[in-house]
């Protein structure tokens, strides 16, 4: 494989390039999806390809393919400079993406089992005894499980010098319920671990077992038959409320995560997700949240989907403060990006989903830090609020300022305890202002690395993983519901 890098940059020089860079990437992914009893999806795919991205008369080019062979390499390199050289005929300015990346290395995704290791018969098996169980309430009429695995392998060189290795692995797994009204027509849904069931990180198959979806799935039953009768969720206009980790991890995604993108806020780039509200002239001094939200962008986490060694411009994985103590502090950035607000060197956000595709700024872990509190002492210290967990549904602006979040469950809390069950919770806000009536925050007792598999931008679309550390914690003053 190092003989086809080495071929690829020495034709890049040769036809004009300044700078060049290859990613040869090899895909295993297998699914498995069962419903009522029946094994619905059983999918493994591989794919092996190779991107050549590079500089040419100022400007970039890319191009890419599946066949590795020594004259595909040739024309395929070709091509991209080619592009690039046409490309600068419109630019406006060349290309800056600052001082040299020479990173060299080797990196592995810390596994304790291969999930491509273990039977499909194990997986299926644990899968349809967890469906099973969910059935075993009655009024359940849908139940599904699924798991997820990927397996990639990633070889990045440069022009520079940089030349790196990776093998990321990641494991996803989760169940659902469907219950229904026949008379009113309504129907209800939980989801265990996570929002629409799945749950996913870099682990191994201890991610799976760990998760005792089997042991869960009796719960996930009754809890939804039990929505289908809970009194509907009432409309205030100003309500305290404690949202749990999985739907404080989505929050974090689509309020901050997004409109961190520095791409997003240059205006390169405002597919799927849009623009964004937070324009440099904000940088350093606009207050995001209270004093109690500190948030970070770290791709070195334990277990994270945006968690690597190095990204697809070889740029180290590392940690980058985005939100101190309430105050906008920080971008994620590209190597060209971070020239263009002169913030140094990129923090390393750069990914591409597969060969195919050239790399953008993408979400690694972007996290909310744990606070001091226990979360039971947390609603202990909540006289009159609403507990929400696990998204149903959510809307947001294309600047990510106004969004509404609606939630699979909720309850009332009075007096310091949990009383009512409710259905159909609602949330609405304004980005800012949100994150500013953030009153408290769970410790790491209760903070989760959750997996966000799904996360789409780019034009051709790209599809990122990323990660959202979060416990759960406390908003005062939120309007809930639909609010005349």
């Amino acid at each position: 494989m190092k003989d086809i890098t080495a071929r690829a940059l020495n034709i890049a020089e040769q036809r004009g390039a300044t700078y060049a860079d290859i990613r040869v990437v090899t895909r295993l992914t297998q699914r498995i999806a069962v419903k009522n009893g029946q094994v619905e999806a059983l999918q493994q795919d591989e794919t092996l390809g190779f991107g050549v991205r590079v500089i040419a008369n100022g400007a970039w080019g890319f191009a890419s393919s599946s066949r590795l062979e020594a004259k595909e390499v040739e024309r395929v390199v070709s091509q991209a400079v080619a592009i690039a050289k046409a490309s600068a005929m419109t630019k406006t300015k060349d290309v800056n993406i600052g001082p040299k990346i020479q990173s060299t290395g080797v990196y592995e995704t810390p596994i304790k089992t291969d999930p491509f290791t273990v039977s499909l018969d194990e997986k299926i098996g644990l899968l349809l005894k967890a469906d099973a169980e969910m059935r075993k309430t009655k009024g359940v009429k849908v139940a599904r499980g699924e798991m997820a695995f990927q397996r990639e392998n990633k070889i990045f060189a440069s022009t520079e010098g940089a030349e790196v290795k990776q093998e990321i692995v990641e494991s996803g797994c989760g169940i659902v319920a469907m219950a229904t009204d026949l008379e009113t027509g309504e129907v209800q849904v939980r989801s265990y671990p996570n929002a629409g069931g799945r749950h996913q990180q870099t682990r191994g198959y201890e991610f799976i077992l760990e998760h005792k979806l089997v042991e869960n799935a009796g719960r996930v039953g009754e809890e939804t038959v039990a929505l289908l009768t809970a009194e509907q969720c009432p409309s205030y206009d100003a309500m305290t409320i404690i949202l749990d980790g999985s739907q404080l991890a989505l929050q974090v995604h689509e309020s901050c995560g997004h409109p961190i993108e520095l791409d997003r806020v240059l205006g390169s780039e405002a597919a799927f997700a849009g623009t964004s509200f937070l324009t440099p002239d904000k940088l350093g001094k606009f207050r995001y949240g209270s004093e109690f939200v500190n948030i970070t962008a770290d791709a070195t986490i334990p277990y994270g989907l945006g968690t690597f060694g190095f990204d697809d411009e070889g740029m180290p994985a590392q940690k980058t403060e985005i939100i101190k103590n309430g105050l906008f502090v920080g971008y994620l950035t590209s190597r060209e990006t971070a020239q263009h607000l002169k913030l140094g060197q990129s923090n390393g956000t750069m990914r591409a989903d597969g060969w195919n595709r050239t790399p953008i700024i993408r979400m690694t872990n972007i996290s909310l830090m744990p606070g001091t509190w226990d979360v039971n002492d947390l609603i202990a210290d909540t006289s009159d609020g609403i507990w929400m967990e696990t998204n149903r549904s959510w809307s947001i602006d294309d600047r990510r300022l106004n969004f509404q979040f609606g939630t699979e469950l909720a309850w009332e809390i009075k007096g310091g305890k949990k009383t009512r069950m409710f259905k159909n919770a609602t949330y609405t806000g304004i980005t800012p202002q949100f994150w500013g009536a953030c009153d408290a925050v769970c410790n790491d007792k209760s903070w989760v690395v959750w997996g966000t598999p799904n996360c789409g931008k780019g034009q051709p679309p790209q599809v990122a993983h990323t990660g959202h550390g979060a416990s759960p914690a406390r908003f005062r003053n939120v309007r809930v519901g639909l609010v005349k």
